[in-house]
């Protein structure tokens, strides 16, 4: 069987961006099927948003100023709903404990201890990546604090997500490292922000507010060359 094309995605669950470009990764997910694997991995670009909001915009509103961006570039994108008081009403101070138990959950995936199939109910995401989706919804739509354990408590319950084995990973420190190796691929590869499309050893990276067509054009010139071994000349 040929091995699936590795898109490595690099996000952070408060990025306004990455909430808005989920719909094309999930595109991905359903026209190329097993021909492309995601592994998800995940950066602080909001590690401490009292630094990237409160001071970061200090001169432009501050956490309001914020709120005014992040509604106006959501509006600007009908698939998706937002909260007029995202921002605003809660202010998640930091989006690393959020990835630290998202940590946890894919650790249970690639342990088995969750299944790792493709849910119909989920159009075609897996567990984790539903948990992930519905981690942005909370924040993004209903204005929740994801940082938050009780609030990811409740959204994983209501995916039948183990707790016990969850809280398990996170007192262990295994959620923890697996984290940090997160942080140091963020590093290695040189990753600017979220989100961020990571492909073919790093040739090509794609960053930001990427079109689906672009993402779609990188994936079949891959699959075309048996995973990028021998570009195309044009």
């Amino acid at each position: 069987m040929t091995q699936p094309i590795i898109i490595s995605h690099y996000s952070d669950v408060l990025c306004v961006w990455a909430y808005v470009a989920q719909i094309r990764l999930d595109e991905l997910m359903v026209q190329f099927g097993d021909k492309v694997k995601v592994n998800h991995i995940f950066i602080p670009l909001f590690g401490s948003t009292e630094k990237r909001i409160g001071d970061g915009w200090k001169d432009r509103g501050g956490f309001n100023g914020f709120s005014d961006h992040v509604v106006e570039v959501c509006e600007a994108f009908p698939h998706i709903d937002i909260n007029p008081d995202v921002w605003k009403s809660c202010r998640p101070l930091t989006s690393a404990s959020t990835h630290c138990f998202i940590k946890a959950v894919q650790l249970l995936e690639e342990n088995a201890v969750i299944g790792d199939e493709a849910i119909e109910a989920f159009k075609g995401k897996t567990l984790v990546e539903e948990f992930v989706w519905r981690i942005r919804l909370a924040f993004f739509v209903n204005a929740e604090d994801i940082s938050s354990y009780e609030v990811m408590s409740r959204i994983a319950q209501g995916l039948n997500i183990n707790l016990s084995a969850v809280d398990e990973k996170l007192k262990s420190g295994e959620a923890i490292a697996a984290l940090c190796r997160d942080a140091e691929l963020k590093e290695l590869h040189k990753i600017e922000g979220s989100p961020t499309y990571y492909l073919n050893g790093g040739r090509q990276k794609l960053y930001g507010n990427v079109g689906y067509k672009i993402l779609e054009a990188n994936v079949l010139e891959l699959l075309q060359n048996k995973g990028g071994e021998v570009a195309s000349w044009c």
